[in-house]
């Protein structure tokens, strides 16, 4: 137990002292967060979907006489669940849930994605709109509510904050596992730590603690900026989910940069293939922007990333207001590639270079 205090300490301030690990590993994933945070507001998306729970004939009426045209941007799905449809919202696998009651069109919609919130409601205005003027001569017969799924401090930090962080933790955990591996195997220290009275496990297992500990760190220091008045993150009441994922993924990240680094034979070639898995593992995990506004194959293809669970279940838990149970899947998910790399990568492990 001495010995492995020492190593997790000697590791500890090893990154602490190395300033570009530093700034990579903290301050400059907190950058694209005051940056994204600051600047959001002019995305731009494609079709939205909406869920029609029960007859709805303004915009049946509405669809069957736009000509095609508003096919193009609205996506109507049918249901008669409607608490399972406003999950469905909640949970971004739609972007508004309708219902007609008497004359009025209420739409109930998700804030995550502000610029689709606004299409919508400006659609189903648009609809109204349209039918009250097909009444000529009478007054406006039909009217819109809006309200939203979730409460009104959802903003666009409920997005950037996870997604953000994910790619933080995924960066750190992969980069510093496979450069980690092949620097101290390129430079014999691998076949020294072999030789020495510490146990391989107790080497490994600290490093491993120094990076759920730098993690622990990234999440407070994200918490604490978008908390911030400027930003305004509210958390939900589950959000303390969010510590059980962080654990999980950085788990998953490090097994993938220890894949890597087993197998690769030197550092350049393991920079190679680390930056080939973590940028499109950013982009298609839903780290810069929504996925639901990417085509499908991207959406399809996302799935085969971790980073995409791991930054859904902490948008579920930290921005969209679900219940702890919500991240059961995503921890599950993260927990099965963190064991699944790690067995490839102790089949791929060798001391040195030869």
């Amino acid at each position: 137990m001495s010995g492995f205090k020492s190593l997790s300490r000697a590791m500890f301030l090893g990154f602490l002292r190395d300033r570009g690990a530093l700034f990579f590993t903290v301050l400059f994933p907190l950058m694209f967060l005051v940056v994204f945070g600051g600047v959001f507001g002019g995305q731009t998306t494609s079709k939205v979907t909406v869920v029609q729970v029960g007859p709805a004939p303004v915009l049946e009426r509405a669809m069957a006489h736009g000509g095609g045209e508003l096919a193009k941007v609205l996506r109507v799905e049918r249901s008669d669940d409607l608490d399972g449809s406003v999950r469905k919202v909640k949970k971004g696998d739609a972007d508004a849930v309708v219902q007609q009651q008497g004359n009025t069109l209420a739409v109930r919609f998700s804030a995550a994605d502000q610029v689709k919130s606004g299409t919508v409601q400006g659609l189903m205005n648009s609809i109204v709109q349209a039918s009250n003027q097909a009444a000529s001569g009478k007054p406006p017969v039909y009217s819109l509510t809006s309200q939203r799924v979730e409460d009104e401090s959802m903003t666009a930090i409920q997005f950037f904050t996870p997604s953000l962080l994910g790619w933080a933790l995924a960066s750190a955990g992969v980069f510093g596992a496979s450069q980690t591996l092949v620097n101290w195997r390129t430079k014999g220290i691998l076949r020294r730590l072999r030789l020495s009275p510490v146990p391989i496990p107790t080497v490994f297992g600290a490093r491993v603690a120094v990076s759920l500990v730098v993690a622990m760190v990234q999440l407070a220091l994200f918490l604490g900026v978008a908390q911030l008045p400027f930003f305004g993150l509210q958390l939900r009441d589950a959000w303390w989910m969010a510590i059980p994922l962080v654990l999980s993924g950085v788990l998953a990240f490090l097994a993938i940069g220890m894949v890597i680094g087993a197998w690769a034979k030197t550092q350049e070639t393991a920079q190679t293939v680390t930056q080939a898995v973590v940028l499109p593992m950013a982009f298609l995990g839903g780290s810069f922007f929504p996925l639901d506004a990417s085509p499908t194959w991207m959406r399809t293809l996302s799935y085969i990333f971790p980073l995409r669970y791991l930054n859904e279940g902490m948008l579920n838990v930290m921005g969209r207001g679900l219940g702890p149970a919500s991240a059961l899947p995503q921890i599950a998910i993260l927990l099965g590639v963190a064991v699944v790399g790690a067995l490839v990568a102790a089949r791929l492990f060798r001391w040195d270079s030869a």
